[in-house]
């Protein structure tokens, strides 16, 4: 046992010194760390996310990039009954300098569909996105929501529609009861 616990000590130390006398190692080590700090002080830049910062800076986004403006964000398509479909288009302009192309539109649930525009939209030019709400089996408030991806910065946009939808009422019989048949 004592034996043991001395070759243990040994091969500890033995580890220890080879470690510490290996500088070729460290000035490695030393020199990635110093490109780590370099890297991590410079901000990654995500055209996804937009902060306050560099909403009021000037030259935060790119000039010449598409804007794509929405006549309405958000529509309100009020009380309808258990499996009526809604359907509503969003209008919107590029009001940027430079072609407007939507990569993609998808929507919160399977109970709606967006239509968007496949051509580019040129500077100055209107576009619709038409979207389709099934109510069949949903119930209550409802608030679909369409994720639109453009080649705009920020590239995500979203539009929503917004309701209730009301249970169909079962029919009852008659105040005579059920009508019968001779």
């Amino acid at each position: 046992m004592r034996k043991s616990l001395i070759f243990a000590a040994s091969l500890a130390v033995a580890v220890f010194t080879a470690s510490c006398d290996n500088n070729a190692g460290n000035d490695t080590v030393a020199s990635e760390a110093s490109v780590a700090e370099s890297n991590a002080a410079q901000p990654i830049e995500n055209p996804n996310v937009v902060t306050a910062a560099a909403e009021g800076e000037a030259g935060a986004t790119d000039a010449n990039a598409p804007v794509i403006t929405f006549e309405e964000t958000e529509y309100d398509f009020g009380t309808i009954k258990q499996g009526d479909v809604v359907d509503h288009t969003f209008k919107f302009t590029n009001t940027g300098k430079s072609p407007l192309i939507i990569e993609s539109a998808t929507a919160s649930c399977g109970c709606t569909v967006p239509q968007p525009p496949t051509e580019p939209i040129a500077p100055g030019e209107t576009g619709e996105i038409d979207v389709k709400f099934n109510s069949a089996g949903k119930m209550g408030q409802q608030y679909p929501t369409v994720t639109v991806r453009a080649n705009t910065q920020p590239n995500i946009v979203k539009v929503s529609m917004k309701g209730n939808v009301e249970a169909n009422s079962i029919p009852t019989a008659g105040a005579d009861g059920p009508v019968r048949r001779n």
